[in-house]
């Protein structure tokens, strides 16, 4: 390869501790490519490599990397102003009401003054940028909290402390314990021996495990500030990306070249922990470390209601125009025709010479009056409304999960309506529908089953019975939170049993655990997984206790004796193997393989000789399985001493290889682990939450189908779906998909479908099965099939499923069924199904999950759910909405989405209707007024319509409305249908809302000019005047509006009725002192209806005239909606009337009774594990094994089964005292 340029990284990603390609030294490079160097057109270049020198400030600036200052604020003092006024103009609707205010400030076509647009458009803009400023400030305040943490650099030969902001690349830092790394860097040598260190990686990556981090040997030695001041280094390496478990590079140093990989990294965002001091290269700082690299921005949500007023906002926009059309060419022919005889005291205003451009300037002139259709209130309204919904969120104790307290949070507040309309909930399983906290259950050893309960007679206890746990007390070491129910097992190690002490050694000696033991006989554990902790617990209780280990020997207590066994290699996990091994030397000198893995592994492995064991130890596993526990197969092997010592030597090869070290490696493991023996299998209880089965039931009678997307095993997955009740025993079939290639897999999802057609064909009305494939109307006959199936795939399955040619295929399939479940899927094709069914379905989804592996999934979904859980909080931070058990996704919808569906709806209808009602007056006075744009109003009243006299009572409506209480929604899941039919606010809703508005602007108007035309005062004088007309109009206005906003009131509060009231008495209070001498008095030039409201409103022809229009305004929305209740009523009306008839009744509960099942065997092993410590526990260095403490194993309350689900999908009704409520 030619010198300087940059190594062929490989555009795969490399296995974690693979050897990175190594280039060419760098010594004999002329220029390394810049970072930012200019090319010949004097764009930048992309950064190819990365070239950084240790203690060489100067030679590593030319490369003009990046500063360790990080940046995540948007404004400073001086480009707030500028820089939020474009963001927020960047917004159709206040763009708009600029044009207009605009408009109004040209006097020749402005009827209004420019304070009734002004004011509502700065208070907007102040109130965002109010807001905006102030999470800025927050956003400033931390990032001055960070970049001003104190780090110790090396420099000139001596520590000193420097500002994280001020580290730059190829420094060397120092950290001490319990510090957060500054920066991405090289570990160049620590406190422990070997240069090993402890980091915790919770910030970055949502895992709550201690990892280890090593040195490389070479540099692990400089120890003291004098050494490293001389190391001069040069690591070439890949440049910054986001891969937080990938890293490539070499390192150059006295002539020698040695690799890199992630295992030598420490990432910015981790904390030291248990290592008290380590030192570190700088390689990425500040925007280029991988933290930052991974914090892209999350796309921003938006609702359905959101996109249908958009585009009703722009039909709303096109009627506008056509109203200004429509009055402007009014004008034009009422000026030729009429007008031009009036020249003499109505003449046109300067300019205008024409009646076409009196007509034009008509045209901009009632743009301006009729902009009311839309007002900029309605989307401060709005945010107001979605706030409150979020705070009843954050305040429902019913969310509040006390063991942990932690509440509910609804992190966004764009997105809580559309939770009323979900149709489709994709989950994850292992922490999110299961606790991750795993017990050791039961266990097959050589052909004997131990776990089942025992009672005081040894014999099997029946169901309800609940007998003394086993009495550990013989042995000091045992863990006092572990339980077990079965005494046969403890009695087979005290009588010495060889195959149940061969069974639990091996679980004392196969795993990669580590040891704490913080005072004598006070042993804590760290696992990799909780899977890890709970077979080695069990081997401690039973008396095989881990207790220590050294990169070459662990020592286990075996019934109170002490036994060291020399570790000669650890065969680590990994997805592929689905296996781990370990090889040790006993006491004797016997040297043996140690083996546990998934049973569809290992049992593949065994000796032929070992068959009828095999057979009955695969039906326990399918009986374990049957129960929901996740199995493990265990088995050993002995070695010949020259057969160990050639393979030992050709694994020592293997790990120095520079290339395909991975497969070499897999190869020689494959060959070891065959020919093995069966010792039996374990069976680990990974408890459901509480409350799952019930949530995901009442779920399933709302119409909302669960998707479960799981990195589990098939087997796994399925059995955990029983068991919450997503698949049950009364389902028509559960389709299986396995299929390794593309036509399997579509030979199979053919297969399901044809199955499904099945029941349906003898209503296919003639069409054949294809014909009805072929419909354009994706899965709408697959959809109103007769039965209940499920679907299961596997990844491998999935990945054929999911290509373009076949998706339809798959979806049309999986949406027929009643659950779907998703096995060994990666996080990717997570995303892909929910992005899937974003695509094809138009229907809102919802992800939820509690894992960094879950993040892609939950930030695709319309709706992202995290669960604070075992697995840290990356899916929380990723999430919409957090809390901390799946049960209170039920609440989360049924209540509080509903409820703000609801009320949004409800609000919106409102809002149209009352500004319809307010703004077409106009338009029936313009023909009445020469079309001259004339306002029917004062200009007061304009203003403050939508500002105060009509703005709290429908905010209260929004914000605290119901039609049935929160009790009701839960106990009649059939309320939800609605919003996922989108029947509350949709276009013909819309329409409807609009004919009622302009109905009521119709009457508004003529019945008050009918009126007028002939009335007269009491003093005879003519009452038909412009001033009173306008009072005795606006007054019916306030009137009928608060009397319809009133009827549209569900749930009546002291705050609805304040606010109702009040604005009324608001309105008259604010009319009467606008039109008092006083104010006109101070201003004659702004208040000249002075007077006009006493004298208007003391005579009773005006109150009359409000009477009647405020009465046939609202009689037939009456009579329209009492004949809708007594005819056709709602289910919500349904309800509520069965409410009130079973008031005094006692309410009846119906219980849920727990159905079991057998399934197919699974195991726990090959999803629960991670890739272990095995290769650094083997690499030869001392790990300080007391800084790793445990995570506790506490066991959480089982899922206690429904009382209250009063309904069924079927014909099952609410006791009522006339008919029957179906659900």
């Amino acid at each position: 390869m030619p010198w300087g340029r940059p190594p062929p990284w490989p555009s795969r990603p490399r296995a974690v501790g693979q050897a990175a390609p190594v280039p060419s030294h760098p010594r004999a490079v002329g220029q390394a490519p810049w970072r930012r160097r200019r090319g010949a057109d004097g764009h930048a270049v992309a950064e190819e490599e990365r070239r950084v020198r240790a203690n060489a400030r100067d030679y590593n600036e030319k490369f003009q990397y990046a500063s360790n200052c990080i940046k995540t604020s948007k404004y400073n003092v001086v480009t707030f102003l500028p820089v939020n006024l474009f963001e927020q103009f960047q917004e159709v609707a206040n763009t708009y009401f600029l044009f207009l205010l605009i408009l109004q400030l040209i006097p020749q076509i402005s009827s209004l003054s420019w304070f009734t647009t002004i004011v509502p458009l700065v208070l907007v803009l102040t109130i965002t940028a109010v807001k905006d400023a102030t999470d800025d400030y927050f956003r400033h305040k931390s990032d001055k909290q960070v970049n001003t943490r104190q780090s110790q650099v090396l420099l000139g030969g001596g520590l000193r402390q420097e500002q994280w902001m001020n580290v730059r690349v190829g420094d060397i830092i120092k950290l001490e314990n319990n510090q957060f790394v500054a920066a991405d860097l090289l570990l160049l040598c620590s406190s422990e021996p070997h240069g090993l260190c402890y980091i915790e990686t919770a910030e970055l990556d949502g895992e709550t495990n201690m990892k280890v981090r090593q040195a490389i040997p070479v540099t692990s030695e400089l120890g003291d500030t004098g050494k490293l001041a001389r190391f001069d280094g040069e690591v070439v390496c890949e440049p910054p990306n986001n891969k937080l478990d990938k890293f490539g590079g070499t390192l150059y140093w006295k002539e020698n070249k040695y690799p890199l990989s992630n295992q030598n990294m420490l990432l910015r965002g981790c904390v030291l922990r248990n290592t008290e001091w380590c030192f570190g290269l700088v390689i990425f700082a500040g925007p280029d470390t991988k933290l930052m690299q991974n914090s892209g921005r999350t796309k921003f949500k938006r609702t359905s209601i959101d996109r249908l007023m958009n585009t009703l906002v722009l039909w709303i926009f096109g009627f506008l125009v056509c109203m200004g059309v429509i009055l402007a060419i009014g004008n034009a022919i009422w000026e030729h025709e009429v007008g031009v005889c009036f020249q003499i005291y109505l003449p046109w205003d300067e300019g205008v010479h024409s009646a076409f451009f009196s007509g034009f300037l008509s045209f901009w002139s009632y743009i301006i009056i009729l902009n009311t259709v839309v007002p900029i209130s309605l989307y401060v309204s709005v945010e107001v409304i979605r706030l409150g919904h979020s705070y009843f969120i954050n305040w429902d104790k019913k969310m509040y999960c006390a063991k942990r307290r932690t509440p509910a949070e609804a992190r966004t507040t764009t997105l809580n309506e559309e939770l009323g309309q979900v149709e489709y909930i994709f989950s994850d399983k292992t922490g999110t529908l299961t606790q991750n906290i795993m017990v050791f259950s039961k266990c097959s050893v050589h052909g004997h089953s131990y776990g089942d309960a025992q009672d005081v007679l040894g014999r099997k206890a029946e169901l309800g019975e609940r007998p003394e746990p086993v009495d550990f007390s013989f042995n000091p070491l045992a863990d006092p939170r572990f339980q077990f129910w079965d005494a046969g097992l403890l009695e087979a190690v005290k009588l010495g049993d060889p195959h149940v002490h061969e069974f639990f050694r091996l679980l004392s000696l196969c795993h990669t655990v580590m040891s704490e033991e913080k005072s004598e006989g006070e042993l804590y554990y760290k696992a990799q997984s909780p899977d890890e902790g709970a077979l080695v617990t069990a081997a401690r209780n039973f008396g095989f206790v881990f207790r220590s280990r050294t990169p070459k020997t662990i020592t286990v207590h075996e019934l109170g004796r002490a036994i060291t066994y020399q570790l000669l290699a650890i065969l680590d996990f990994n997805n592929i193997r689905k296996r781990m091994s370990v090889i040790v030397r006993g006491p004797e000198g016997k040297i043996r393989l140690y083996c546990k893995g998934a049973d569809t592994i290992l049992l593949e492995r065994l000796r032929p000789a070992s068959q009828d064991l095999t057979n009955v130890t695969t039906d326990h596993l399918n009986e374990y399985a049957g129960e929901g526990l996740r199995t493990l197969v265990l088995a050993y092997k002995d070695l010949e001493e020259s057969y160990y010592e050639d393979w030992s030597e050709r694994l020592r090869r293997a790990s120095g290889a520079p290339e395909a070290r991975e497969d070499r490696l897999a190869r020689l493991y494959e060959e070891v682990e065959h020919d093995m023996t069966l010792l039996g299998a374990t069976a680990i209880e990974d408890k459901l939450q509480q409350g799952v089965p019930e949530t995901i039931a009442i779920l399933t009678l709302a119409n909302i189908k669960i998707w479960v997307l799981t990195g589990d095993k098939q087997e796994t997955a399925v059995n955990i779906g029983y068991s919450c009740k997503m698949l049950t025993d009364d389902m028509t079939e559960v389709f299986v998909v396995t299929g390794h290639t593309v036509l399997e897999v579509r030979e199979e999802l053919r297969k399901a479908r044809e199955k499904m057609m099945d029941a349906s064909r003898s209503v296919g009305n003639g069409f054949s099965y294809q014909e009805k494939l072929s419909s354009s109307k994706l899965t709408s006959v697959l959809e109103a099939i007769a039965g209940e199936y499920a679907l299961v795939i596997n990844g491998h399955s999935l990945a054929h499923a999911l290509e373009a040619d076949m998706e339809v295929e798959f979806l049309e399939t999986a949406c027929a069924c009643k659950a779907v479940i998703c096995c060994r899927v990666t996080p990717l094709q997570k995303a892909q199904v929910v992005e899937l069914v974003k695509k094809y379905k138009k229907a809102v989804t919802l992800a939820i999950g509690d894992g960094a592996n879950d993040v892609s999934m939950i930030k695709t979904a319309h709706i992202g759910v995290g669960i604070s859980g075992q697995e840290g909080i990356q899916a929380v931070l990723a999430s919409d909405y957090s809390f901390s058990q799946f049960k209170f996704l039920q609440r989360l919808l049924l209540v509080h989405g509903r409820w703000s569906y609801l009320r949004m709806c409800k609000f919106l209808c409102y809002f149209f209707y009352k500004n319809f009602a307010f703004t077409m007056v106009h338009f029936w006075f313009g023909f009445f007024c020469g079309f001259s744009a004339q306002t029917v109003y004062d200009q007061y009243f304009i203003t403050l319509y939508n500002i105060v006299y009509t703005s709290l009572p429908v905010l209260a409506m929004g914000v605290f409305d119901q039609d049935v209480p929160e009790q009701r929604s839960m106990e009649y899941p059939k309320l939800y249908e609605p919003g996922q039919l989108n029947l509350l606010f949709n276009k013909r809703e819309f329409f409807i809302c609009i004919a009622q508005g302009i109905y009521t602007s119709v009457l508004m108007f003529f019945i008050p000019y009918g009126v007028f035309a002939d009335a007269t005062r009491d003093d005879g004088a003519q009452l038909a005047d412009y001033q009173s007309f306008a009072v005795t109009v606006a007054t019916s206005l306030v009137i009928v509006v608060s009397v319809q906003i009133g009827l549209d009131t569900g749930f009546w509060t002291a705050i609805n009725h304040f606010f109702i009231w009040g604005s009324l008495a608001a309105y008259f209070a604010i009319l009467f002192a606008m039109h008092s001498d006083g104010l006109f008095q101070m201003f004659p030039n702004q208040f000249r209806f002075v007077g006009n409201a006493q004298n208007t409103l003391a005579q009773p022809a005006v109150w009359l005239t409000i009477a009647l229009t405020t009465v046939v305004c609202i009689v037939p929305v009456v009579a329209f909606r009492f004949l809708k209740l007594d005819l056709k009523p709602e289910l919500s009306d349904t309800v509520r009337y069965t409410q009130l008839v079973r008031k005094k009744q006692k309410a009846q509960h119906r219980c849920l009774r727990r159905v079991g099942r057998a399934g197919s065997r699974r195991s726990g092993y090959a999803f629960s594990h991670q890739e272990g410590f095995g290769e650094l526990i083997m690499s030869g260095k001392n790990m300080r094994l007391s800084s790793l403490a445990l995570a506790g194993f506490a066991a959480r309350p089982g899922a206690a089964w429904i009382e209250t689900l009063r309904k069924k999908k079927g014909s099952d009704g609410s006791p009522g005292a006339d008919g029957t409520l179906k659900v």
